[in-house]
């Protein structure tokens, strides 16, 4: 059956601050406390969107979490009104508050996993909201989350809604960062490849010594059962513990792959050869492999320039895929060197662009983070009934959207001004009718 695949992008909140919440992730660390740019942040991000859909990729957004996350605050015994709450929290830590107000949702590669129709012993698509147990203000999204997805994918006959992964760090789960598809075409029967961090259960394994492992494997066995998986046509492969270590905190920091071609550094998984000999098997030696030396760009150079952290794409009518890529890929001159090489060749990769999302980057999020990738039939895809599907005239009403409710610069400190929280609400408020 024929299908195609949609990135539903997450947009950008208006708390988008740099607040060094996501320890192990080297951007985010480095740009701790320094001024953001919000509206230019959800702008970049909506150009990017505007820009796929008009290479005639099936593109749909998802919208921002409310933040500040009050309900957290008032469990965590600040009551009063918002303005009080919020000042309490602030005295007490800055730190706390930023937890709260984070507009991290805007990353939807963490969102969820999942599974298209082709692939699901039932026929239809399955989505399990990530726990994200591993970082606390991440932590305050899955059930939103699950809200989100549940009402744009409403209709039982095609789509499954499974609760998150119990909450605890057996079952450490960060969603699609750490899942791909391969598949001769979208609506063939795919292989789905889970890539995990470390073994709860068994502490005689090889884990990162320095930064968390943040999906286990007990999460992804648990996500084949709940889609109902065929386990020949899944592979589960544990991360190079070292380059967690240097800063690879989610497998699609190092690997990203689409349709037949998975391209990745060499030292991408902690038994290389083997897995991508796993891999080419359950695809019946179909996937084509595109493996970059350390030799031409180390993963220090993979993790600065987030090259790995592109879209791969399939445009209509090209006969050769399309890298994504942030613009920081284009300014290593090892990276970049690398990239012009395989493009210019007969490989798998014709053609590289480059976006614009410093911002987004400078929290370490770059194109693949801002997106959760859906295949769905024309069929599903029909029985959707909310205005998310990317077009002109959505591109525009959401840029005016953009343009009135969100704020040019915000530092750590205006996160508890009471009136951030009242835009917020009015922003979300307004998108709702929008979409």
């Amino acid at each position: 059956m024929s299908a195609r695949e949609f990135n539903f992008d997450g947009l950008v909140g208006p708390t988008h601050s740099y607040a060094g919440l996501s320890y192990g992730n080297i951007a985010s660390d480095k740009n701790t406390n320094l001024p953001s740019n919000p509206k230019q942040a959800v702008l970049q991000g909506l150009e990017k969107m505007h820009m796929l859909a008009g290479l005639g990729l099936g593109q749909a957004v998802l919208p921002p979490h409310e933040r500040p996350h009050m309900r957290t605050l008032h469990d965590l015994g600040f009551t009063g009104s918002p303005a009080r709450s919020l000042e309490a929290a602030w005295k007490v830590s800055p730190a706390l508050l930023g937890l709260v107000s984070s507009a991290s949702s805007m990353w939807t590669a963490n969102a969820a996993t999942v599974s298209p129709s082709a692939d699901t012993g039932d026929g239809r698509v399955h989505f399990t909201p990530a726990n994200l147990d591993s970082m606390m203000h991440r932590s305050l999204e899955p059930e939103i989350t699950g809200r989100v997805l549940e009402t744009i994918f409403a209709d039982p006959e095609h789509f499954v809604h499974h609760a998150p992964l119990p909450a605890h760090d057996h079952f450490g789960d960060e969603g699609a960062a750490n899942h791909t598809r391969f598949c001769e075409e979208y609506g063939a029967k795919g292989v789905e490849f889970f890539v995990f961090g470390r073994y709860a259960l068994d502490d005689n394994k090889p884990r990162p010594a320095k930064f968390p492992a943040r999906q286990t494997y007990e999460a992804s066995e648990a996500l084949v059962r709940l889609h109902d998986l065929d386990p020949g046509r899944v592979v589960l492969a544990q991360q190079n513990p070292d380059v967690i270590d240097e800063g690879v905190f989610h497998n699609d920091v190092i690997a990203v792959g689409n349709e037949r071609v998975l391209f990745c550094h060499e030292r991408a998984f902690l038994d290389q050869k083997n897995t991508l000999k796993q891999l080419q098997k359950a695809m019946g030696g179909a996937l084509q492999i595109v493996e970059m030396p350390e030799a031409d760009a180390s993963v220090a150079d993979a993790v600065s320039s987030y090259v790995f952290n592109s879209q791969l794409i399939s445009v209509p009518g090209d006969t050769q895929m399309t890298l994504i890529a942030p613009v920081e890929a284009h300014e290593n001159k090892r990276v970049k060197k690398y990239l012009d090489r395989i493009s210019e060749e007969e490989g798998p990769i014709g053609s590289v662009h480059f976006a614009d999302l410093r911002q987004s980057m400078r929290n370490g999020g770059g194109p693949a983070c801002l997106r959760l990738r859906v295949v769905m039939t024309e069929e599903e895809r029909a029985s959707i009934k909310p205005r998310v599907f990317m077009d002109d005239d959505l591109y525009k009403d959401l840029t005016v959207w953009a343009d009135k409710h969100y704020r040019e610069q915000l530092t750590p400190d205006d996160l508890r001004d009471p009136a951030l929280l009242d835009e917020s609400q009015s922003a979300l408020d307004a998108l709702t009718q929008i979409l």
